[in-house]
C-alpha cells in the first residue's frame, strides 16, 4: 500500500516551493490565492524571506502548509491508501485525503500558528531533544520532576532512540541534565520559544477547538493515522475531536508509522519542503520504501 506523509514545522528553508510554483498554473494560481486568504504576501517571504522571517510560527507553518499541498498536487493523479501528517502536517494531510479544501486548511493552519504563538508568549517556556535513550527512562524522569507550575513531558515520539520533550523551561533543563546522567547520547535544547504538544498549550487549543467545529469537514476518501490516537480514522467528528486534542498531547509519530505499516503499508512518500520523515521512517523500519514530492 502507498501512502503520503506530511510534514511539520522546522522543514522551512528560503526559496521554499518556488521550483513548484514554476512548474503548473494550476500550482500558480493556488499558491497566490494564499496571499488574499491570509491578508499578507507569504509567496514573497517564502520565496525572498529570510531564514530568520521563515521561522516565527505565524509565518512557517502556513509556508509549510501551502508547499506540502502544492507538492500533494503532482501527485494528485497516483493511488493512495493512507495518510499521515506530524504535527502541523496533520492538516496538510486532511487536505490530501478531500477533508479540507485548501482555502478552509490555510485559515486553520493560520488560526493555530495565531494561537500557539499566542500561548508561547503566555507561558515562556522551551522543547529538547533526547537521543539514545529508551522512551520508558525519559517518560519516568518527566513523570518524577514534573510538577503543576514546573512541568515537562513527553511531546514528540519521532522514532526509536528519538524523543522530544516539552514544558516550562527550568523543567526542561532540569530533565536533559537528569538524562545525560542517565545516558543520554545528546540532550539539545531546541530553538523554539514554546512548549508545543503539552498542557501549557490549552489557551491555544480552546482557540484552535473554536475554529474547527466552525469549519466544514468532508468525509475523507482514505484513512488518515492521526497523532493522537495512531489508528486509522474516517469519522469527521473523531478526526476533528483529534485535531483539537493534538495541541496539548504528544505527538506520536513513531507508533503512527508502526501501525500504517501493520496495516501493510509499504511505501511512504514525503509530500512537502526537507526529507525529515523520511530519515525518521527508515529508522523506525528499514525495510519500507521512502521517497519525497517536494
Amino acid at each position: 500500500m502507498n501512502s503520503l506523509v506530511f510534514p511539520g514545522q522546522g522543514t522551512q528553508f528560503p526559496g521554499m516551493g518556488k521550483e513548484l510554483y514554476d512548474s503548473r498554473t494550476d500550482i500558480k494560481e493556488m499558491m497566490n490565492s494564499a496571499n488574499d486568504v491570509l491578508g499578507f504576501d507569504i509567496i514573497n517571504i517564502m520565496f525572498n524571506g529570510t531564514e530568520e522571517q521563515l521561522k516565527q510560527t505565524k509565518v512557517a507553518q502556513p509556508a509549510i502548509f501551502i508547499h506540502s499541498i502544492a507538492a500533494a498536487k503532482i501527485n494528485e493523479n497516483a493511488r493512495i491508501e493512507m495518510v499521515a501528517g506530524h504535527s502541523l502536517g496533520e492538516f496538510s494531510a486532511l487536505v490530501g485525503n478531500g477533508v479540507l479544501s485548501f482555502d478552509s486548511g490555510l485559515k486553520l493552519v493560520y488560526e493555530r500558528a495565531l494561537s500557539m504563538q499566542e500561548a508561547c508568549e503566555e507561558n515562556p517556556s522551551s522543547m529538547a531533544a533526547i537521543i539514545g535513550l529508551p522512551d520508558e527512562i525519559i517518560e519516568n524522569v518527566c513523570q518524577e520532576i514534573s510538577t503543576d507550575k514546573n512541568l515537562v513531558v513527553p511531546a514528540n515520539y519521532n522514532c526509536p532512540g528519538q524523543l522530544v520533550i516539552s514544558g516550562h523551561t527550568p523543567a526542561v533543563e532540569k530533565a536533559c541534565e537528569i538524562l545525560k546522567e542517565k545516558g543520554a547520547k545528546r540532550a539539545l535544547i531546541l530553538p523554539v520559544h514554546g512548549a508545543f504538544h503539552s498542557p501549557l498549550m490549552q489557551m491555544a487549543q480552546d482557540r484552535l477547538a473554536n475554529a474547527i467545529n466552525n469549519t466544514k469537514f468532508n468525509t475523507p476518501s482514505v484513512p488518515i493515522y492521526q497523532n493522537v490516537t495512531t489508528t486509522p480514522v474516517k469519522e469527521v467528528e473523531q478526526i476533528k475531536k483529534n485535531l483539537i486534542k493534538q495541541l496539548t498531547l504528544p505527538v506520536k509519530w513513531k507508533q503512527t508509522i508502526q501501525n500504517m505499516i501493520a496495516d501493510n503499508c509499504s511505501v511512504f512518500i514525503e509530500t512537502g519542503p526537507g526529507k525529515t520523515l523520511q530519515g525518521l521512517i527508515k529508522k523506525i523500519d528499514n525495510s519500507v520504501e521512502v521517497s519525497s514530492l517536494s
